[in-house]
């Protein structure tokens, strides 16, 4: 059974029926040029009243490293999601700085070529998001990827977010051809770039945990 994420998340009300839907994550986006940005003033309250088996999880794009460990350490996230051009130099010093916080390193993939790039987050990294390239949109595109890659991408011994146009519709697919460890979803759930879909989310969730 693959673990969810529900990404994109921007209020108190969409985490808290995530939650009750019986997602395991829930993604919050501190990229300021996303219109899925958080506000520094609804994460604690988001935080406070997430149960226990709900784990947030802090995402960034190309943020400087001093930021994001000061963002964490303060709002008390342990798990964190670098979806930019991060280096692998830049992934080591935010494990030796923060070792208890896991990492998950997105990774855009357009060609075979693409999977070449985990290498360079080895060992620090915990885990990988797989998202489909698009150029000039770190994440959240709508669009997914030839599945087969991720398939290969697993050989590297890391746990697998499969991400990228995954929608009620096709991921019971998604999971049957790669048995990600998680499977991640932001747009395919929405009823605008802020909000969730209640129903959409609801099926989402549904349909991941019988697979």
């Amino acid at each position: 059974m693959a673990k969810v994420k529900i990404c994109g998340i921007t209020n108190v009300e969409d985490a808290r029926w995530a939650a009750n839907f019986g997602a395991d994550y829930i993604g919050m986006n501190f990229w300021k040029k996303t219109p899925r940005h958080i506000s520094p003033l609804v994460v604690p309250q988001i935080m406070e009243g997430l149960p226990s088996f709900v784990t947030p999880v802090a995402v960034f794009v190309d943020e400087k490293l001093d930021n994001v460990a000061k963002t964490l350490e303060e709002h008390g996230f342990s798990v964190v999601q670098l979806h930019g051009r991060e280096s692998g130099k830049y992934v080591k010093e935010l494990k030796n700085k923060l070792p208890s916080v896991e990492i998950i390193k997105a990774i855009r993939i357009r060609s075979q070529e693409s999977l070449l790039e985990l290498k360079k987050y080895l060992p620090e990294v915990d885990y990988f998001l797989l998202d489909a390239y698009n150029p000039g949109v770190p994440g959240g595109t709508g669009q997914t990827f030839n599945w087969e890659l991720a398939c290969a991408a697993k050989e590297t011994g890391k746990k697998i977010f499969l991400a990228g146009g995954l929608t009620p519709e096709n991921i019971g697919e998604a999971i049957a051809k790669v048995h990600p460890y998680a499977v991640d979803v932001a747009s395919g759930v929405e009823k605008g770039p802020r909000r969730k879909d209640m129903d959409k989310m609801s099926q989402f969730i549904m349909k991941a945990k019988v697979m």
